[in-house]
């Protein structure tokens, strides 16, 4: 199938690599990827903080980006569920409600689209050595990816997952909360942390996950600590070889 990427802003400005290696990783399975260049931030900046009728005219665009696109694949869950579950919520009663509805019925989370869509858990990775999963808050909850991830990451050859305590335990990034609320999200974040480092005695090297902002707060933290942990978007282990 043709599937349109849908490139977060923060990914595009300092993670580009983890789009790429998404678009390998769905390239590899036989489908085409398209990087739709029209496509801008999603408006949730502002949706999250109260501010609708800003949020609008920046999730309109996106809107317009992805119009023609017979799927979509987001790297990240945080904006993937921007798309899929608020949008529409954001266009209720506006001349684009309809627009919203049809672009959450064909979003899809990375990982959601591997396994759910198209029914692959094994796509034929190797990865040596052991690591940890954290879930972000909005693809856990709001999309429910539990499961998918860790299904892509069992299969990946040479690699042995290693359950974190806290592995469902928000980071504190929050996107906004983190500048509005510095010192809490620095207290979550150190938790969240801490559980990571409580592997290391298990031999995992390497904090993996499906959204970017979260890798972003908790390397982070992790680095500013001189904590050996490297981290890794799950679109990254998947392409590797």
């Amino acid at each position: 199938m043709n599937v349109s990427l849908f490139v977060p802003c923060f990914v595009d400005q300092l993670y580009p690599h983890a789009a790429l290696a998404a678009a390998q990783v769905i390239e590899g399975l036989g489908h085409t990827v398209t990087v739709p260049e029209s496509q801008t931030c999603c408006g949730q900046p502002a949706f999250n903080s109260g501010y609708w009728d800003e949020a609008r005219p920046v999730a309109a665009q996106m809107l317009q980006a992805f119009a023609g696109a017979d799927v979509v694949v987001g790297v990240g869950g945080s904006c993937s569920a921007m798309a899929k579950r608020f949008m529409p919520e954001l266009f209720q009663g506006t001349p684009q409600e309809e627009e919203a509805k049809a672009l959450a019925g064909k979003t899809w989370e990375f990982s959601e689209f591997l396994v759910r869509k198209l029914g692959v858990e094994d796509v034929g990775a190797r990865f040596e050595g052991k690591v940890t999963f954290h879930d972000g808050c909005h693809g856990l909850r709001e999309l429910g990816l539990k499961e998918p991830p860790r299904a892509l990451l069992r299969h990946v050859r040479g690699l042995e997952l290693v359950e974190m305590k806290e592995a469902e335990t928000c980071c504190g990034f929050g996107g906004a909360f983190s500048v509005k609320f510095a010192a809490i999200s620095t207290a979550m974040a150190e938790v969240k942390c801490e559980s990571i480092l409580e592997t290391l005695g298990e031999g995992v090297s390497c904090i993996v996950s499906n959204d970017l902002s979260c890798l972003m707060q908790i390397t982070g933290w992790l680095e500013k600590n001189g904590k050996p942990v490297r981290g890794m978007h799950l679109a990254e282990v998947l392409a590797s070889r």
